[in-house]
């Protein structure tokens, strides 16, 4: 199996920047895609941004231009540095990743972590 450990959330003011954390771990052949999603109070979960396993990155509106998503393919972590970060930002942050699992036939899987809270306030 694999998990998604998520870590850098917490309290930040308009206007101030944050880092999250994701690490994958497990049992797993390959990593592929990684993103971030969330979700604020009433709302569903969007997506926030995603890169390939090569690099490849597609950010939301919202969030273009503050945000810039990456990735360590040797530690199987995704990052998610977050600047001028608004009101709006505020919503549980949850990290994703297609991991190929099994010996022989690879199988293809979606994973989530467990969320990070993410509350910006003054």
């Amino acid at each position: 199996q694999v998990q998604l450990v998520e870590s850098g959330g917490g309290l930040v003011q308009p206007g101030g920047s944050l880092t999250l954390s994701c690490a994958a771990s497990g049992t797993f052949k390959s990593i592929g895609s990684m993103g971030w999603f969330r979700q604020a109070p009433g709302k569903q979960r969007e997506l926030v941004a995603t890169i390939t396993s090569g690099g490849n990155t597609n950010y939301a509106d919202s969030v273009k231009g503050r945000f810039t998503i990456s990735r360590d393919n040797s530690k199987n972590t995704v990052y998610l540095q977050m600047g001028s970060l608004k009101l709006e930002d505020t919503a549980v942050y949850y990290c994703n990743a297609a991991a190929g699992v099994g010996v022989g036939l690879v199988r293809w899987s979606s994973y989530w972590g467990q969320g990070t809270q993410v509350t910006v306030s003054s």
